[in-house]
């Protein structure tokens, strides 16, 4: 499955796929087509074999401002509090922040402007957050008379903790890139001409690691969020082990790093990392 819309751009390269929102006239805020085309996108990339990695990013000077309120306020006006029950299973942009979040294939934000609203629960439900320098951050449901319900308040205490949490919840004020990177909200902030290629560099590093081990880890880090410590031990040298005992990929992998000729080593017997299919 290729998509290219006037909405969103999905694009397969190799293991790699690249999803683009492509509504700058919005800031590509998703409206409920959009939501629609992304539910799809998203069933795509967890059902292809052959696909191991997404990256998600946006057109022009935004990554997303959120819900397309001029769309989604009359799909919500009047319904009372059975909404809430209607949208469990249904989630915000494709059903990624809840809903579709249990695909173990990575996912990789390119931040690459404003991220708002809708736009930061969608960052905050991706693996990997890399954030342009022009990048700014908020959470202003508030000033509309709401606030998330997609994940952005839970991913927020998760991520960052309670104090930024309630700082951006009840201000409604934005943060820019720098701060996001000293609380947790991102991984790295560089140059926004460097963007795409240091999400590339990243993405070739998760290609260079074990598909089972990859997405074995990242199911064991949602399991373990919010459990009690001897819980979340357990459940880590469950799945831990469980790929240790049943992954013949181990025994190959270990002789490549004996023979220090496996992909991506620093140091002495340093090696490179095997380009990223389909980049610039």
């Amino acid at each position: 499955m290729s998509t290219n819309t006037a909405k969103v751009v999905y694009e397969k390269r190799g293991p790699v796929a690249h999803i683009r929102l492509n509504r700058p006239e919005v800031k590509n805020a998703i409206d409920v087509e959009t939501h629609e085309m992304l539910r799809d996108i998203w069933r795509d990339f967890a059902d292809d074999p052959d696909l191991r990695v997404a990256v998600l990013t946006g057109t022009g000077d935004a990554f997303c401002a959120g819900a397309d309120l001029k769309t989604h306020v009359p799909e919500w006006d009047g319904v009372g509090p059975m909404l809430a029950r209607s949208k469990l299973p249904d989630g915000f942009a494709g059903g990624i922040t809840r809903g579709q979040h249990r695909i173990y294939k990575p996912v990789v934000a390119a931040l690459n402007g404003w991220v708002l609203g809708g736009g930061l629960e969608l960052a905050l439900a991706c693996d990997i957050r890399i954030a342009s320098e022009r990048a700014q951050f908020g959470s202003f449901e508030l000033r509309r008379g709401m606030h998330p319900a997609d994940g952005g308040i839970v991913r927020l205490v998760n991520i960052c903790g309670a104090g930024i949490a309630l700082e951006m919840e009840l201000t409604g004020e934005a943060i820019d890139a720098q701060r996001a990177l000293q609380c947790n909200m991102v991984s790295r902030v560089v140059p926004h001409e460097d963007l795409m290629a240091t999400v590339d560099t990243v993405v070739a590093s998760i290609l260079r690691n074990d598909r089972r081990a990859v997405e074995s880890a990242k199911e064991t880090i949602l399991e373990v969020i919010g459990r009690p410590l001897d819980d979340q031990l357990r459940l880590e040298a469950l799945l831990g082990y469980a790929i240790c005992g049943d992954n013949p990929a181990i025994r190959e992998r270990s002789e490549r790093f004996f023979d220090k000729s496996d992909e991506g080593r620093v140091g002495t017997h340093a090696t490179p990392l095997a380009p990223v299919v389909g980049a610039p």
